[in-house]
């Protein structure tokens, strides 16, 4: 199944403007991109980096660049792989959609929404906000809109296409890193991950991601100090 990944290089993450600078926000993301493209292989997935722009590194995937926004852009390709405007198709194939920033996303987890993609028209992995992180579509009618609570419209795009709908619940996918508070659970995350010794099924899972290396790196660590869990910067 390809699994196009949506990269944005112009001023990437910028809500973390505050606690990042723009250099370090632009590795940062590709820490990250490089996670989810590593765990979309892992789980079988044929990852294809969809960028507003050209990206200055070595990736392990093909890149496609497409500056329209973000909506258009993925319209576009599902017209190119499920069917033409009107949904007509004389062989729609299962694509999928996978944010870039879900830095805590397993091997395991997209197994899951894959297997979901499989045995409905449309699985849809919403994330916290009423977003949505990553999806599974099948059915040569359904298209994007992620203006707004894009979950709860692509609830409705699917059922008036007439396509069946599975809902994947996962903690590992409902987890963007957009804002500083969410860097917390990342490292939250990967730090128990280290204390379990496997941090999954999978023998991919078992190193540290990437972003969560490089905001350790970088003189992040959880901070209590308050009572409530944050980060803080060395």
């Amino acid at each position: 199944m390809e699994v196009l990944v949506p990269f944005s290089t112009d001023r990437p993450k910028s809500r973390l403007s505050g606690v990042l600078a723009s250099d370090e926000r632009v590795a940062f993301a590709l820490a990250m991109l490089r996670d989810v493209l590593d765990a979309v292989a892992a789980a079988g997935g044929e990852p294809r980096v969809l960028a507003t722009g050209p990206i200055d590194a070595d990736l392990p995937c093909p890149v496609t660049v497409d500056d329209r926004p973000l909506t258009e852009a993925v319209n576009a390709a599902l017209d190119a792989r499920l069917g033409d405007e009107h949904g007509e198709s004389d062989a729609a194939e299962r694509v999928a959609v996978v944010m870039a920033d879900l830095a805590l996303a397993t091997p395991d987890a997209l197994r899951e929404l894959f297997a979901a993609g499989r045995e409905a028209d449309v699985a849809i992995a919403p994330g916290r906000g009423g977003g949505t992180n990553a999806f599974v579509a099948g059915h040569p009618a359904f298209r994007v809109d992620y203006h707004g609570a894009s979950y709860l419209d692509h609830r409705r795009i699917a059922e008036e296409a007439g396509a069946s709908v599975a809902v994947v619940d996962s903690h590992r996918l409902a987890t963007d890193v957009d804002e500083p508070a969410d860097l917390a659970e990342l490292l939250i995350h990967a730090e128990a991950d280290a204390i379990d010794g496997d941090g999954g099924d999978d023998a991919d899972d078992t190193r540290e991601p990437r972003a969560a290396r490089w905001l350790r790196g970088a003189g992040f660590a959880l901070d209590t100090t308050d009572g409530r869990v944050g980060v803080e910067r060395e």
